[in-house]
């Protein structure tokens, strides 16, 4: 299995959906993101890195629902770098990795 680093910005993102959809949505729609982000998560472990590619090099997109992408980058020692889980909702120039 490939390892999995979380980048704290990651993390934040993750738990800043979390707390959104908590917020204004139901417990269902928040297990369901937690895991649709956990089923990707399995597939980047067991070595399936083919996503959509970025203008960032070596960076991939992932999306994970129809408002939430996962940029993700493939380390030099192939591991897998967790970079941002972005909401399309958010401004997208303030957008950074």
């Amino acid at each position: 299995m490939i390892a999995i680093l979380w980048t704290n910005r990651a993390r934040n993102d993750y738990w800043q959906n979390i707390s959104y959809l908590e917020e204004k949505w139901t417990l269902k729609e928040v297990y369901h993101f937690m895991d649709k982000v956990e089923a990707f998560l399995d597939l980047l472990a067991n070595g399936n890195l083919a996503f959509k590619t970025t203008n960032y090099k070596f960076v991939y997109e992932v999306p994970v629902t129809k408002h939430v992408s996962l940029f993700y980058k493939v380390a030099s020692d192939n591991s897998i770098e967790l970079l941002r889980f972005w909401n399309s909702y958010q401004d997208p120039e303030k957008f950074t990795l």
